[in-house]
C-alpha cells in the first residue's frame, strides 16, 4: 500500500475527530532530475504553478476524499514546516502539536494513528465527565 493510500485510510478512520489536508510540495523525484525507479508517475520539476497544480490533481485522483492543495512556487509551506519531502503534522489552534520525522525514513503513519487514538480517548473522557 502506498503512503497516500495509508493516509487516506487514516483520514477516513479519524474523520470524527480530525480534518486532514495534504499539501503537495515540490516534486521529490522529478523525471528531469533525481529520478526514482519506483515512481508511479513521471513528473518533471515544476516550472509553473499550473504544473504543480496538475501534479496535485494526479495525487487527488489516487486518494479520493483527501483534501489536497499545492504549495506556492516559492515553496513557502515547505520552508515554514520543513516538510522536505514527506512529513506528518498535527496542528491544533494554530500550533504544531505533533511533528513526525522527515520522510521517507521518518514517515510513520503509526505514530500519527497513536496520537489520534489518544486524542479521541481524551475527547470521549471529557464528554463522559460533563
Amino acid at each position: 500500500m502506498t503512503r497516500l493510500k495509508a493516509f487516506q485510510r487514516l483520514v477516513l478512520q479519524y474523520a470524527d475527530v480530525a480534518d486532514a489536508l495534504v499539501i503537495y510540495i515540490e516534486e521529490a523525484h522529478p523525471s528531469d532530475g533525481w529520478v526514482s525507479s519506483d515512481a508511479p508517475y513521471q513528473i518533471r520539476k515544476h516550472r509553473s504553478l499550473e504544473e504543480r497544480l496538475r501534479a496535485a490533481r494526479l495525487m487527488a485522483r489516487e486518494a479520493p476524499g483527501v483534501a489536497i492543495v499545492a504549495d506556492s512556487m516559492e515553496n513557502s509551506c515547505n520552508s515554514a514546516y520543513g516538510a522536505y519531502f514527506d512529513r506528518l503534522y498535527i496542528v491544533q489552534d494554530g500550533k504544531v502539536v505533533y511533528q513526525g520525522g522527515r520522510g521517507p525514513e521518518g514517515y510513520r503513519i503509526s505514530e500519527l494513528r497513536n496520537w489520534l487514538d489518544q486524542y479521541r480517548t481524551r475527547l470521549r473522557d471529557a464528554v463522559i465527565r460533563v
